[in-house]
């Protein structure tokens, strides 16, 4: 895991620190106490043991002391079977996990440095999937992505118990990655069914003022495989970054040389693409620097993260690369 510091220009690495990690789930697979003082790192896969070719299912939680110089391992804990998405609610007290194997939700508290395993909530099992969580800002409400069967489900939180309300939407074709705006008002839902059809992907748009919630609109992002995604602090707007073929083979149809940065804005209860650049290859995840202006994506291939600057109505590539040891999977900054 690498410490990136976005005061800098250009960002840069300031810490590193060993912990598992896998490229499979969503690329929200790190989080950051709101006071930046701890991560929090999922490993859904590993080296299966029987055959190092091949890969298994993980349980793996990393808690890492990011004020820690250097950046230190605090403990190692377990989740379900194929631990991928998390999310810390704004009180940094609560840490949900979505298994992407076994379709539960693994809860853990949080008590300043101490992150300890407080239960597992059911929502819909093996033939549901998971994927991603993700807490609204008052803390009382989750959203969580389940992959096999297609649907978002809703789940209350009252302190540290969670339960599965039995609310479920249909956003469209396998969602994995997911996120809720900072004003609470809506989450949006990425699909990854082109992932191996070379169609495109599309991301949907959930009301979360609606009583109950529900998906309100859908566009798509003119590649296949929606993979990273993240709404941006004002909460106008919403970064996906798209695979668009990039990580196929050169000889397969659907090959293309270059992934894509979307953005989608957000017009009251419908979605509007308004901007686009080329990115690298097996792109994964992307954050936006706290002001709004400024956009890491990271690529696979590469093993780099590319600087993006935006304005409000346009994308430009910086040119500034952020090299780190390894291909970049998930990237996360705390959420405030």
């Amino acid at each position: 895991m690498s410490i990136i510091d976005l005061k800098a220009s250009p960002p840069r690495v300031i810490g590193e620190v060993p912990a598992p990690v896998s490229v499979v789930g969503p690329p929200l697979s790190v989080a950051v106490t709101p006071d930046e003082s701890l991560a929090i790192v999922t490993a859904s896969n590993k080296v299966d043991p029987s055959d190092p070719k091949k890969q298994a299912p993980n349980n793996q939680v990393t808690v890492i002391d990011i004020k820690a110089n250097p950046p230190r391992v605090l403990a190692t804990l377990e989740a379900g079977k194929g631990a991928a998405g998390i999310s810390i609610n704004r009180a940094g007290t609560l840490a949900l996990v979505s298994n992407l194997v076994d379709g539960t939700v693994s809860v853990f508290t949080i008590q300043g440095k101490t992150v300890t395993p407080a239960g597992t909530v059911d929502v819909g099992g093996e033939k549901a999937g998971g994927g991603m969580v993700a807490i609204t800002p008052d803390g009382k409400t989750a959203l969580v992505s389940r992959s096999n069967d297609h649907k978002v489900s809703v789940l209350s939180i009252e302190g540290s118990k969670v339960e599965y309300t039995k609310r479920d939407m249909v956003p469209g074709q396998r969602p994995i990655v997911m996120d809720i705006a900072g004003n609470g008002a809506y989450a949006i839902v990425a699909s990854l069914a082109g992932s191996a059809s070379g169609d495109h992907d599309s991301v949907s748009l959930i009301d979360l003022s609606a009583k109950p919630p529900r998906v309100v609109d859908t566009v798509g992002v003119l590649g296949s495989t929606a993979e990273g995604l993240k709404i941006a602090p004002d909460s106008s707007v919403a970064a996906v970054v798209v695979h668009n073929g990039s990580n196929r083979p050169k000889e397969s149809p659907f090959y293309n040389d270059a992934g894509k940065l979307v953005i989608v804005r957000v017009n009251g209860k419908t979605l509007q693409r308004v901007a686009e650049a080329p990115i690298g290859h097996w792109s994964q995840g992307v954050a936006w620097a706290p002001d709004g202006k400024t956009l890491l994506v990271g690529n696979m291939v590469e093993k780099d993260y590319w600087v993006f600057a935006w304005d409000g109505s346009s994308l430009k590539d910086t040119g500034q690369r952020v090299k780190v040891n390894g291909g970049p999977v998930g990237i996360r900054i705390a959420d405030k």
